[in-house]
């Protein structure tokens, strides 16, 4: 017997937002429509101004839809407000915190919002997990960008929410918070909890999201499993490094960072035939790798050929 669907942790329905401005309408978003089921490592991805944060801030209700309708573990973000904002941790872009309170204080405070009490056994794992243990008396206004950083995701999760919602969530912050968050969130999706992210940082989503939409202008203009995205593209990518000017042939296929040219190629043959187009171009090589395309191309791919 076939599976049951997964049951739906947040849903987006052919979601608008319009703001009005002294130079007329600007569509932040335009009839976004996806469903996130319950437990997946959601990725949503955008260059900026795409929408993303006007999306999480309509869930989270900051913002108000100006149509369409969205839903939170069945709780509609405006019709039942409290229960959906209950079931939702959101780490926020900003550091936005109360200068005035220890870390400890921070938490236990948080808790209250939502009526939680009695949860220093669950704090006490927030800290140790996110590397906060020795930082739990200190004034917040003390700690480092990245101390923060972790403090704003041990609030979202204090009370410990079915949905987990990271925007931008690691952001400036150094290799060792990156590492020890996603050890974290990845427990946490494990035990059950839906986790939506957004984030700059392509090979992150890639490592981590099973299914990935991506935002240009206010529309959806991809929508698939990670997986499903890259073996839709070219499968191969030259990476080398070169000083010479590139033919214009081959210039026009090319990402070029500083001296380091990216080729895409569709298999062995392509290789080989962008290699000989080099050769004959008297183009000097160095440091040469063949691998597989990553999310990365993809993305540059979809938001450079899509018109929404």
């Amino acid at each position: 017997m076939p599976s049951a669907p997964a049951a739906i942790a947040v849903s987006f329905q052919n979601v608008s937002k319009v703001y009005k401005g002294a130079r007329g309408e600007v569509r932040a978003l335009d009839g976004v429509s996806f469903d996130v089921a319950q437990g997946e490592f959601f990725g949503l991805l955008g260059p900026n101004g795409a929408g993303k944060t006007t999306l999480i801030s309509v869930l989270a209700g900051l913002a108000r839809a100006s149509g369409g309708r969205v839903t939170v573990m069945g709780h509609d973000v405006v019709a039942d407000y409290a229960a959906a904002r209950k079931s939702l941790g959101i780490v926020p872009q900003e550091l936005v915190f109360d200068p005035f309170f220890s870390v400890r204080e921070t938490l236990r405070i948080q808790s209250g919002y939502f009526g939680v009490k009695h949860n220093d056994a669950w704090i006490d794992e927030l800290l140790a997990a996110l590397g906060l243990t020795d930082k739990a008396g200190a004034n917040m206004r003390q700690l480092s960008g990245g101390m923060k950083r972790r403090v704003l995701v041990a609030q979202a999760l204090v009370h410990r929410p079915p949905v987990i919602v990271l925007d931008e969530p690691t952001a400036g912050v150094d290799v060792e918070l990156r590492q020890t968050l996603w050890q974290f969130i990845s427990r946490l999706n494990r035990e059950g909890h839906t986790v939506l992210l957004t984030t700059h940082y392509l090979e992150e989503a890639e490592a981590l999201c099973g299914r990935i939409a991506m935002l240009k202008q206010g529309r959806v203009v991809a929508l698939d499993k990670t997986s499903a995205l890259l073996a839709g593209r070219a499968s191969t990518m030259l990476r080398f490094k070169t000083d010479a000017a590139l033919p214009p042939a081959v210039a026009a296929l090319s990402r070029v960072t500083g001296r380091v040219v990216q080729l895409k190629a569709r298999d062995a043959a392509g290789v080989e035939t962008l290699l000989a187009t080099l050769r004959e171009a008297g183009i000097k090589v160095e440091d040469l790798e063949i691998g597989r395309v990553d999310l990365e191309d993809v993305f540059l791919e979809i938001m450079q050929g899509s018109t929404p």
